[in-house]
């Protein structure tokens, strides 16, 4: 997966200067962004504050890393199942 090269404040802050009325153009300009990324932003944290953006990419990671784990375990168990299969 392609990490960000934004942390949590480049978003609330291109929101937020887009909200106070500066044009997303140049808003986007300012950033080295293109307009289609400011406004997946928008769509995605344009209710959350930097706390709660800091929360969820922690919670993100976490899954990610839940995920991987579980996928590890079921291979170990398809691999002992087989080994099981084998013996008898």
């Amino acid at each position: 997966m392609m990490k960000s090269r934004f942390n949590e404040e480049p978003f609330i802050y291109a929101l937020r200067l887009a909200e106070s009325g500066t044009l997303v153009t140049d808003v986007c300009r300012q950033l080295d962004i293109s307009e289609a990324t400011f406004y997946v932003w928008k769509k995605k944290y344009a209710s959350l504050g930097v706390a709660e953006l800091c929360q969820l990419r922690e919670l993100q990671e976490e899954n990610s890393r839940l995920q991987r784990l579980v996928a590890e375990l079921t291979l170990d168990k398809e691999i002992f199942s087989e080994v099981i299969r084998k013996e008898i």
